[in-house]
């Protein structure tokens, strides 16, 4: 039985679409039971089929990580307290990305080993069923060589888990395909995952060219990875906006949308970015979906989804000793170099 344990309370649309994503998946999931934490006169309505934790603070959406630390009765501090305490499989929220983040590393810790926690999330490619993982999506500002290789190591686990890539082609993103591009921390990374012969490593990339299908993985710094994903969900929503100004035009406009609507609404589908559900943050010693501030049902479900396949594949256990597998080849690396 997968053990979940849900903020309820944090998103910007309150327990409401919790309360209808945890319904949902009890009905389509027989094998997950839910803790969940948040005002316990808002959650009656699944009290047969969780158990209720009356924790009714909300952590604001600008909440600081001292903040969040010190809300100790706080949906989002339970939640995540039971996980560390009870020992459960995962905690899913939707609330302040920064405060989540710091609660989450600061009370679960880090796997031993890994530099810095990792975002981790997908995008879709022009093939409908394959997804690119990129990681990480803003958990740092700053990143250095050998973490970025560690992002590698941890994106390169999560696309085998969770969409079931074999050999999974990672890539770092840069501002030219070249070896030598990129900024230092690029630079340094490139070289590690280059000597160290990284399985499938293919190089830079640039970001007009990683929806072909050709990469399954892309590593980057934080800030590049924010700014990345931001930029495409304005573009995404930008041209979906266009299209639809441009079927409304007329009549006869209208009229060939009938003819293409069902291509049009494989495409909406394709960029839907709530059946991501949300984002891992990887490298922690324990499993934390950071879903959407702003997620409905049908995105929180999503969310509850990830956090349910990565429990069941115990994807944490498998970053631990595929850590312990690269630390003995960099040794060996460094003794072979040496002599």
């Amino acid at each position: 039985m997968i053990k979940l344990v849900i903020d309820a309370m944090s998103g910007d649309n309150g327990s409401k679409v919790v309360v209808e994503a945890i319904k949902q998946f009890k009905k389509d999931y027989n094998d997950v039971s839910f803790i969940v934490c948040g005002k316990k006169e808002e959650l009656e309505e699944i009290k047969d089929i969780a158990e209720i934790i009356d924790a009714p603070d909300i952590v604001p959406m600008d909440a600081g990580p001292l903040q969040v630390l010190r809300m100790k009765n706080s949906s989002m501090m339970r939640a995540i307290k039971e996980v560390k305490e009870n020992g459960y499989d995962a905690v899913v929220s939707c609330g302040s990305t920064g405060g989540f983040l710091s609660a989450s590393t600061i009370t679960l810790k880090m796997i031993p080993g890994i530099k810095r926690a990792a975002l981790c999330t997908c995008f879709p490619t022009m093939y409908k069923n394959k997804k690119l993982t990129l990681l990480d999506v803003g958990a740092n500002n700053e990143n250095s060589g050998e973490e970025l290789y560690q992002f590698a190591i941890m994106g390169r686990l999560y696309s085998q888990v969770v969409y079931g890539v074999k050999d999974p082609a990672t890539y770092l993103l840069c501002n030219g395909s070249e070896d030598e591009k990129g900024s230092p921390t690029t630079k340094e990374a490139h070289k590690l995952l280059t000597e160290r012969n990284f399985p499938n490593f293919g190089g830079n990339v640039e970001a007009r060219d990683v929806f072909d299908g050709h990469v399954d993985v892309m590593v980057c710094d934080g800030f590049s990875g924010n700014v990345f994903l931001k930029g495409c969900e304005g573009t995404a929503k930008f041209v979906g906006g266009l299209v639809k100004s441009a079927f409304k035009r007329n009549l006869w406009s209208k009229l060939g949308y009938l003819h293409v609507r069902k291509g049009m609404k494989e495409m909406s589908q394709t960029l839907d970015y709530k059946a991501v559900g949300g984002a891992l943050l990887l490298g922690i010693n324990g499993i934390a979906i950071k879903g959407h501030g702003n997620s409905d049902a049908y995105a929180f479900y999503h969310a509850i989804r990830v956090a349910y396949q990565l429990a069941s594949q115990n994807i944490v256990e498998k970053i631990k000793k595929e850590l312990e597998n690269q630390q003995e080849m960099i040794v060996n690396c460094n003794v072979n170099c040496n002599t």
